[in-house]
């Protein structure tokens, strides 16, 4: 098995040494040894730390990444709560494409007062409807 420094992984994955650090601090990762004080990582750990940016990037905690990886460190990857999120997820871009639409709205309404405006009217309405939840 090569085994990559942690510079070398450092640099391929986008991560400073001193996350790479924390992270197998707190487990997520594993190094296979050093080489006189530096760490070194098999080819497993690039993948691991792909999935935990994808993991970050959709929101999950550290500690709710930490559970999608088995003991030996391969992905076990909960399907249910990735749908779910997925999901989450979309709503969350049907209300910022929404909200992006009226600023863009707002922005070009032609009416001399956006008060007179009946789309801004309306998205008003929506707006205050939204945050009485």
């Amino acid at each position: 098995m090569k085994l990559m420094d942690i510079g070398e992984v450092s640099a391929q994955a986008g991560m400073t040494p001193a996350t790479l650090r924390y992270y197998e601090e707190i487990g997520l990762i594993r190094s296979a040894g050093r080489n006189g004080l530096r760490r070194q990582y098999g080819a497993e750990v690039p993948i691991q730390l792909a999935l935990i940016a994808l993991g970050k990037a959709a929101g999950f905690s550290l500690k709710e990444i930490s559970g999608m990886f088995g003991p030996d460190g391969t992905p076990d990857l909960p399907r249910d709560e990735l749908r779910q999120r997925a999901e989450a997820l979309d709503k969350q871009i049907r209300e910022l494409e929404t909200l992006r639409d009226a600023m863009i709205h707002v922005a070009d309404c032609p009416a001399p007062s956006h008060l007179e405006c009946p789309t801004f009217q309306r998205l008003m309405r929506v707006a205050v409807g939204r945050s009485g939840r």
